[in-house]
């Protein structure tokens, strides 16, 4: 099962980066030049909503079932977890960060429907998606990917 999971999560991730990726250049595009928003805006971030939600769903799923996570292991220390920098990586600093990713996109998102006209509407998507779309590409686990 952890097989299958993790191949999803992977394959799933370039999706996400694509996605998260369009609707972060869209919304800078869209502050900077000053155009109106339109539906077709609306639908870019939502999507970059979904994907990354859908892949923080796949992650969480992960932490409990990889052999990688030492969280749940008897005799791990916590200490013996953070000394090594590549079990770090996996059992704190991606999990976190990814949750952070997804809370920025989440409140972005949110924080965009409440704005009455275009500029404000993206400038929220540009802030939060910008900062989330930085957090995210520095975590993503490069080494596994190529």
């Amino acid at each position: 099962m952890y097989d299958a999971i993790q191949i999803v999560h992977s394959y799933w991730a370039y999706l996400v980066v694509l996605v998260v990726t369009l609707a972060t250049i869209n919304a800078l595009a869209g502050f900077f030049t000053k155009r109106e928003y339109a539906p077709k805006d609306f639908r870019v971030s939502l999507f970059a909503l979904i994907v990354t939600h859908l892949q923080l769903l796949i992650g969480i799923i992960i932490f409990f079932v990889s052999p990688k996570i030492l969280w749940f292991a008897d005799g791990v220390a916590v200490g013996d977890i953070m000394k090594d920098p590549l079990v770090r990586l996996y059992n704190v600093e991606h999990p976190f960060t990814m949750i952070v990713v997804a809370a920025l996109i989440t409140i972005g998102y949110s924080k965009h429907k409440k704005k009455l006209t275009s500029t404000p509407k993206f400038k929220m998507l540009a802030i939060f998606y910008t900062i989330a779309f930085a957090a995210m590409l520095y975590m993503i686990p490069w080494s596994n990917w190529f």
